[in-house]
This record gives C-alpha cells, structure tokens and sequence, in this order.
C-alpha cells in the first residue's frame, strides 16, 4: 500500500502533523552515507572516539541504514528546538568559579524519552492516513549517523564543531529519525555558511576541534565528563573549568546561535535550580539526593561517582574558599578510588598559592 500513495501530497501533511506534536523542522533523506562512512571509518582507526567502544562495535550499520532497518528507503529526520529561554551568557556563569556550569540540553528533562513518544505518535498519524507502513523510531538509541542524515534532510549543514547550524535556529536543537519505506519525495540540502569563521575552533578550551569537522573526542570535554567512565587525563582537568556536565563553548560563540529560538517546551526548562547552583552545594549530594534530583535527567545516566569525580575537578579549579578545602576533605575517604582520587588532585590544587590568591583577592585588583 505504500508503494500507492501520493508522497508528494503526503509530505506536506507530515510535516503539519510534526509541528502540532512540537517538532520544529522536518526534512526527508535517502539512506546514502558512503561518505560519511569513510570519514566514520577514519576517525575509528584513528582511534579519536576514546572509550565509546559501542562506535566501533556496530562498524559500518551506523552509515548504512538499510542494514540497521531492512526495507529502509527514506529518513524522516525531525528537529526540536531545546534552549531555554532568559537563560545566563554563558560566558558570565562559566567565569564565575563558585557556580557549575551544566550544558544547556541537560537542563531539563531527558529528551529521549519525550522526542521517541512523539515520533511515535508522528508514525501513528502517517500509519492511519496511509493504511499501514514500515517504520522504525530512534532517538540516540541506536547507531545511527544523525547529523549526517538531517544534513541530508535538509536540516542544516555540518558545522565545523560536527554540530548540525540551521541558518534560522542555530544548534541548540535535538535530533530524532523515523526509517520507513515509504518513497517520499527527498528535502533539498542547504549550503554550508560556515565560511572561513573558525571560531569554534579557536574557543575549544582542549582543542579538541582539530579542524574543520575534526573532533578528537578524547580531548572534548563533553566525552571526559559524560562519556568517559575513567579518570579524566591531569593535564585536561585545568582546561574544564567548572564545566561538570558537557561543554558548549563551541555553540556559544557559533555566530549562527543569535538566531537560536528560545524553546516553549516547559520540560526544556531547567529544574532543581541547575541553570544557577554552587560547586560545593552539587558536591554535597549524597547518592539518595543526586538520584532524586536528576530524576527524569539525562544527567542521572552519569551515575552518583562520576558526578562527584566531575564536580571535584571543578572545585580543584575554582578558589581556595574554606568551604570548598571543608567539602573536598569530608570525601577524601570516599569507597570510589575514582573520586578519591580527584578530591586529592582537587586538594593539592587548591594549596598551592595560585588558589589562595583567587579566593582571596588583595585590595587593590
């Protein structure tokens, strides 16, 4: 019955019913990534996705959708708008070393579970107006090249951070698919307008944009405090700054980002105070009340220790101030070795003169 309809009458249908579910840009792919494969290729033989073993697992189904979805012949890729609105600059919070500064996305309510029911209802819509399709949802819960493929949608292009830019929205925006065999009519791909602006590439705390759509996830501090399950490497920790979940520096200074649309999706907006909260009060967390409030987070996949190994790291950057020494010292006998051993790098930091001066500044400055 699919191959019967007319997707081009379809389309336009599809694309009203996404906006009234909340979605903010809808576009259509074909399922060719041989490019995108080779560079997937690359950057896993270089060895530049870290600890994400999962990405060279799946090897090439993540570039080949058929594979991943038999009978796949277009991508409904779906964009929704998350940054809150009346939020801080970032620069402001991210120099005020007292406070935590946590990515935007994750300010609210993990958006996996809210972006897969309404793909689901989206499909819902499509199966009863065409009398049944095949089709598959994902929302980051398979390996899929999302990027790739809302750049192929007609989304946006691949900036030089590898975030998708929308000349009207930026890249404060979630991604979700629907795989389906429906022979709907393909979107157009937009020019890439990065032009020769590098400021992404400049501002990178690690320099972990090695060039234009070069990201050595090793060195991101998104993957060092979200991904990664180890010890965070000595000479990165000075460089994350009180970044204790995830780092938008390259969003931030993305000049396309003044075109960001503050989103009215009230589960985007922050909770529990997370947009404005002190290093040491986060710190203090015990296990029972960082899982009550990341309830509903993506935050809370993080886990209680790498919370703690993440905000140690983050006070051993910040000032010398007693309550900070005090908060370092009560989890100096923590049963991870992992957080132990950041509070003591944390401790050591903070004894040096450098702290002393932060926290306590001479009259004259």
């Amino acid at each position: 019955m699919a191959q019967a309809l007319d997707s081009t009458r379809l389309l336009p249908n599809i694309r009203q019913w996404a906006r009234e579910l909340g979605f903010d840009g809808l576009g259509v792919a074909r399922p060719a990534l041989a490019e995108d494969e080779r560079h997937l290729l690359r950057w896993l033989q270089d060895g530049r996705h870290g600890t994400m073993t999962w990405m060279a697992r799946h090897g090439v189904k993540r570039a080949r959708p058929e594979r991943l979805v038999p009978g796949t012949v277009r991508i409904l890729s779906v964009r929704m708008d998350y940054r809150p609105p009346d939020l801080e600059a970032d620069d402001a919070l991210l120099a005020d070393n007292r406070r935590a500064f946590i990515a935007r996305y994750a300010l609210g309510r993990d958006y996996h579970k809210l972006m897969r029911k309404r793909l689901q209802s989206l499909a819902s819509r499509i199966d009863s107006a065409v009398g049944g399709f095949g089709y598959r949802v994902f929302v980051d819960s398979a390996p899929v090249l999302e990027k790739a493929l809302a750049r192929n949608a007609g989304l946006g292009w691949i900036g030089k951070n590898t975030l998708v830019l929308n000349r009207h929205a930026g890249s404060y925006f979630f991604l979700g698919e629907i795989f389906t065999d429906l022979p709907l009519p393909e979107s157009e791909p937009v020019d890439d307008l990065c032009g020769s602006c590098r400021a992404c590439i400049d501002v990178c705390p690690t320099g972990a944009i090695t060039g234009p759509q070069q990201l050595d996830a090793r060195r991101c501090i998104s993957y060092l405090t979200i991904e990664h399950e180890g010890s965070i490497p000595e000479d990165l920790r000075p460089a994350i700054g009180n970044r204790v979940f995830g780092c938008d520096d390259c969003q931030a200074v993305c000049p396309w980002n003044r075109y960001a649309q503050p989103t009215d999706e009230a589960d985007f907006h922050p909770r529990h105070g997370l947009e404005d909260a002190s290093l040491v009060a986060l710190f203090r967390w015990d296990e029972a009340t960082f899982l009550k409030r990341t309830e509903g987070s993506a935050i809370r996949r993080l886990g209680h220790e790498r919370w703690l190994r993440n905000l140690a790291v983050a006070l051993g950057n910040g000032p010398a101030d007693p309550e900070a020494v005090e908060a370092l010292r009560e989890r100096l006998e923590h049963p991870s070795d992992l957080v132990r051993e950041h509070v003591a790098w944390a401790l050591d930091r903070l004894s040096r003169p450098s702290a002393a001066a932060t926290a306590h500044p001479s009259s004259d400055q």
